[in-house]
């Protein structure tokens, strides 16, 4: 029993101390820029970077619960733009009061179809997520691209009614994507669901022969990632009204880039939605920080890769203490 209690006292610590290094991280880097970048301590900065990241953080947690299983998706930048442009050929087409909640279905829609082929192929015929999800990548792309006749779609008079809702200066985007982050915090950390996602990404041989079936597990996680885009792909249409087919790209990156940061385990079986959207929150402020200083993008793509190398650095000693401290 003592011995129990004292396992459980070192695993909260060692989430709670995870979050105070994020914490931490991100404080000193709102320091460093606000010394450093002429009127960076300002609260429209800091509302500007609030605005900017919704997307960003729901791509997050999407790519999170797919990195716990141990998969990877690197279509989300593609079926993003696939399904913003679903939306705007529905806003365009449909005339009445109908029209936005027609398109937000669809927008909805295409990303979970996307996703749940990427499930589908992946657990029927056992193949790389990486593989197919590039697949996906090329595909969804390539069909933006038809969707969207290659040119851009404006539609900004038919979102006019969400873009423009603002609470504390800070949009509707932000509270749902805060929203989201603390029910998918909850599903990861409180439900059967979570407990099996972690149980595959750690050892799925030893989930199988438990009894228990990883790959409904599997095809539900990139089904949902898939719907996770796909409602990226609304806020991302309400704070860029129009279809653009080359939209997206790199997305995929930001949110990768974002759970490592935030201590999501590329080889599976560890992560965190609070530490992703702490990951999301770090990168937009040295992005942001960067930009104040009039730093050129190639010296801001670097240091983004760098600490993505540093983040992947700093998992592999984590795991080896855990594995010293198991020992």
């Amino acid at each position: 029993m003592q011995q129990r209690l004292r396992d459980g006292l070192r695993a909260c610590w060692r989430a709670v101390a995870d979050y105070v290094g994020l914490a931490g991280v991100l404080a000193g880097l709102i320091v460093l820029f606000g010394l450093t970048a002429r009127n960076f301590l300002t609260l429209d900065v800091f509302r500007t970077i609030a605005n900017q990241i919704p997307y960003t953080i729901v791509l997050a947690v999407g790519m999170t619960y797919v990195l716990i299983i141990a998969g990877i998706d690197l279509s989300v930048g593609s079926v993003l733009a696939l399904s913003v442009a679903v939306m705007a050929q529905v806003l365009t087409s449909v005339k009445g009061p109908l029209a936005l909640p027609l398109g937000v279905v669809a927008c909805l829609a295409t990303g979970l179809v996307c996703g749940a082929i990427n499930g589908a192929v992946t657990v029927a015929w056992r193949l790389p997520a990486f593989i197919v999800t590039l697949g996906m990548l090329e595909m969804a792309r390539g069909a933006a691209y038809f969707a969207t006749a290659k040119r851009t779609l404006y539609f900004e008079s038919r979102v006019s009614a969400l873009s423009e809702v603002f609470l504390g200066g800070l949009s509707l985007s932000f509270y749902v994507a805060l929203a989201i982050v603390a029910l998918a915090q909850f599903v990861l950390t409180r439900s059967v669901l979570g407990r099996y996602m972690v149980a595959i990404g750690t050892n799925e041989e030893a989930v199988r022969l438990s009894g228990i079936r990883p790959r409904p597990v599997k095809f539900a996680v990139f089904a949902l990632c898939g719907l996770l885009t796909g409602l990226a792909a609304v806020m991302h249409a309400l704070k860029s009204p129009s279809a653009n087919p080359g939209i997206g790209q790199g997305y995929e990156l930001d949110a990768i880039a974002a759970a490592v940061i935030g201590g999501t385990s590329l080889m599976g079986g560890r992560g965190s939605v609070v530490g992703s959207f702490f990951g999301v929150l770090i990168m937009a402020v040295l992005w942001f920080g960067l930009a104040g200083l009039g730093v050129a993008e190639e010296y801001k793509r670097f240091v983004t890769g760098l600490a993505i190398v540093a983040a992947a650095i700093a998992e592999y000693y984590r795991r080896r203490m855990a594995r010293a401290e198991r020992a």
